[in-house]
């Protein structure tokens, strides 16, 4: 892929804008068939598969990291304002489905439950913790789709900038994988096999789909 020019983020314009929102839903409604499905489908049988050391058990419990879990959100809707081509933009929403899809495979072939007992002291954030745990459902551990699809986007965004902002973009990455384990969401082979799930699709796929001649990014007036 040639090197980027331009700024890492700008405005698309309203026409990509409303590229963007349509293929975005498609994808919410693709995910909440898949997550729901698996989990409704996981609460109906009987096998369990133990996903998590002994030792993972004493991993603290740290409910503010709610906050860094759910800024997931962010990347989502940055998506569109860093990922300004169609051919792009739509590769990366190809790239999350699939992303989807073979994390609900694995939700059916691994059915799992947390092991960490329930929170007593939801922190200074009740709140947030409990909207991140309402969304986080119950029995979709392994792998974390949490995890996959905020390394996806932001490998995604990663290779549209310098060194300084692949840092921090890696940084961000590094802090939601750990947000998922000390608000207790997710044991450490979810982690591990989620940050694998969203760099696996990354080459064969992004870089295949989106090899064309840059295109210098216009700041379009509405």
């Amino acid at each position: 892929m040639s090197k980027r020019t331009g700024p890492f983020l700008a405005w698309p314009g309203w026409e990509h804008l409303r590229y963007a929102t349509l293929l975005s839903v498609a994808g919410v409604l693709w995910f909440v068939i898949v997550y729901g499905a698996g989990d409704a489908f996981t609460a109906h049988r009987t096998l369990r598969m133990r996903v998590h050391l002994q030792s993972e058990l004493e991993i603290p419990f740290i409910p503010e990291m709610a906050l860094v879990y759910m800024s997931i959100y962010l990347l989502f809707l940055a998506a569109p304002f860093i990922v300004c081509e169609r051919p792009a933009f739509l590769a990366l929403c190809i790239r999350l489905n699939l992303v989807i899809l073979v994390a609900g495979i694995c939700f059916l072939l691994f059915p799992a439950q947390l092991a960490f007992a329930p929170p007593k002291n939801l922190g200074a954030f009740p709140g947030a913790y409990r909207f991140a745990d309402a969304l986080n459902l119950t029995y979709n551990l392994l792998p974390s789709l949490h995890v996959a699809l905020s390394v996806a986007c932001i490998s995604t965004f990663a290779a549209r900038t310098g060194a300084p902002g692949k840092g921090l973009l890696w940084v961000w990455a590094g802090a939601i994988a750990a947000s998922t384990l000390l608000t207790h969401q997710h044991h450490l082979l979810d982690v591990v096999t989620g940050w694998g799930l969203g760099l696996a699709p990354f080459k064969s796929l992004y870089l295949r789909t989106s090899n064309f001649p840059t295109i210098a990014r216009r700041r379009s007036t509405p």
